[in-house]
């Protein structure tokens, strides 16, 4: 197989990523309990660090898939750890999103692994190695969302409903950006397979502009609305209503004046 040709060291998790997850347990359970006393930072750092944890998630699936699909590389890079300092665009792929998180409560999709795609052969396995990052976003989704639409929410706490409800809203954002066919995101990289090497060669200057140009169409109100009603209609079919949303964001944003609607409501 193909992963016996990495070293047991490329594949340990990282104590990096062991340390995010330890946050993301801790302050999820002093989410749950109350036990922070105020639950704004402890939603903060919970939702902070999950949102990490799936940055990282993310990225390792598509290293893992390229290491299916014949790149050994991935292994000597340290893409198999999930250590999110050993990413090519550290910046880019965990920096960023958070900023962008804590700023504005959107989920931006991350950079991208050093993928050395002449290792793989096959269309197929190209478009996997790029649907592979945000169908863990999917994932990702799902599982947050679950209490939500399987109808588990009781003995569910409320702040800890409120957290969930927002991470799932971030992880449904991520995933719906990053399967746009633009280029420079994982839904044209799903596509470029398929694509002549004409077309390929016209787009690929402009890879680098693709994500600037996606938060410029955002800035516009009519497509800014569309894409939020949107996202706000996949999370009710999941079962995760506007409240339980809204309010996730606003416990979320702590620092801000906040709203006492969502301190009492249900």
């Amino acid at each position: 197989m193909t992963t016996a040709t990495t070293r047991p060291s490329d594949r340990r998790i990282s104590p990096v990523f062991l340390g995010i997850l330890a946050v993301t347990a801790v302050t999820g359970w002093a989410t749950w309990t109350g036990s922070a006393g105020r639950p704004g930072p402890a939603v903060f750092l919970f939702v902070t660090a999950a949102w990490i944890v799936s940055l990282c998630l993310h990225e390792y699936a598509h290293a893992r898939t390229a290491l299916h699909g014949g790149d050994i590389s991935v292994g000597a890079k340290g893409y198999l750890t999930l250590n999110p300092l050993k990413y090519t665009h550290a910046v880019l792929s965990i920096l960023l999103p958070v900023l962008f998180l804590i700023a504005g409560g959107i989920g931006l999709p991350g950079g991208a692994v050093f993928i050395e795609r002449g290792r793989i052969r096959g269309r197929w396995r190209h478009s996997l190695v790029s649907a592979a990052g945000p169908l863990t976003n999917v994932l990702f989704a799902a599982v947050c969302s679950a209490p939500f639409w399987l109808h588990a929410l009781d003995g569910v706490p409320r702040d800890f409903r409120y957290a969930l409800a927002f991470l799932a809203l971030l992880q449904v954002t991520a995933a719906i950006l990053n399967f746009l066919p633009v280029p420079g995101l994982d839904g044209y990289g799903v596509l470029e397979p398929w694509l002549s090497y004409q077309v390929k060669r016209q787009v690929e200057p402009f890879a680098q502009f693709g994500l600037l140009f996606v938060f410029a169409l955002l800035w516009v109100p009519s497509i800014n609305q569309a894409f939020f009603d949107a996202i706000y209609a996949i999370l009710r079919g999941l079962g995760v209503d506007d409240i339980d949303r809204y309010c996730g964001q606003n416990l979320y944003r702590f620092w801000t004046s906040g709203d006492p609607y969502c301190s009492f409501s249900r």
